[in-house]
């Protein structure tokens, strides 16, 4: 069986994009997920993103694959790569859609300057919707104590249609990343593992961001980690709720509606190169 394929990046937070319009399952397993984005053996990506059938009142419904098999509720980077394919894909000047989640139905919208706006929609706050047994399950996680890697950091927690847990640092250039990050992701008090943000607040409307993503590591962005860091540091006083967030990969535009309490992010999204899967790489 061959595949083809478009790869796409968001602030070099980069997918596979499978047209996937004719079947409602994936046709990539997430064990060939795995080997495709293999950065030696494959193609090379974050993740695999499928473009499925329309459910609900959504124009497509969106899955993707973490580069370890995982599979993630959906990805604020991965979702601006999808409007942008699907739009290629359609080819009929559209641009606006309905995007069918694992976190429910988002909005996007394609800017005239190449940007995509998308409606991410509410917070989730509560620790039992994190999920976390840091607290109460009917109480907000904020500036909580968590014990990782032998020190205590101030943490609060955020589901952007995923888990996010928050800490704010004096300088992102300082976290040993590839050490922490792991031992937040898997600490026993995130049962679904989470995403973990360091922000570096610059001043209330600007912040500098360093990702460790749940099934993907260390990223050089993360769409819905910039929202949970926006939205954390409201909560904590530490920002406003409009900001530039700034990572490794470049920036995004995130705005806390004070009318309808939804996050919106603006960023870009850019197509790299199409080609077709072979059959011996999808052959396990």
């Amino acid at each position: 069986m061959t595949v083809s394929f478009t790869k796409y990046h968001g602030l070099g937070n980069d997918f596979i994009l499978i047209d996937n319009r004719h079947l409602p399952q994936p046709i990539v397993t997430p064990e060939q997920a795995i080997k495709l984005c293999d950065r030696n053996f494959g193609i090379g990506a974050n993740g695999v993103i499928f473009a499925l059938p329309r459910q609900e009142q959504a124009d497509y419904t969106m899955r993707i694959f973490n580069s370890d098999g995982s599979e993630s509720e959906m990805c604020g980077n991965g979702i601006r790569c999808l409007a942008k394919f699907i739009a290629e894909i359609d080819n009929d000047n559209k641009t606006k859609y309905k995007i069918y989640t694992g976190a429910g139905l988002l909005g996007i919208e394609l800017q005239p300057d190449g940007q995509v706006k998308v409606d991410m929609g509410q917070p989730k706050l509560l620790a039992s919707e994190i999920p976390t047994t840091l607290g109460n399950a009917d109480e907000k996680i904020v500036n909580q104590t968590l014990e990782v890697a032998g020190k205590s950091w101030s943490v609060t927690c955020v589901n952007m249609g995923n888990p996010h847990c928050v800490t704010f640092v004096e300088n992102v250039a300082d976290i040993a990343l590839e050490i922490v990050g792991p031992q937040f992701e898997h600490h026993s008090v995130f049962p679904e593992r989470t995403n973990t943000e360091f922000i570096q607040v610059i001043s209330p409307n600007y912040v500098k961001m360093r990702v460790w993503e749940r099934g993907a590591g260390a990223t050089l962005a993360c769409g819905t980690g910039a929202c949970a860091s926006v939205v954390a540091g409201v909560l904590t006083q530490r920002s406003e709720n409009k900001v530039t967030v700034e990572l490794p990969g470049g920036c995004l535009e995130i705005e806390w509606s004070t009318t309808d309490q939804k996050v919106y992010m603006t960023g870009p999204a850019e197509k790299v190169f199409t080609g077709v899967i072979n059959e011996s790489i999808m052959n396990l």
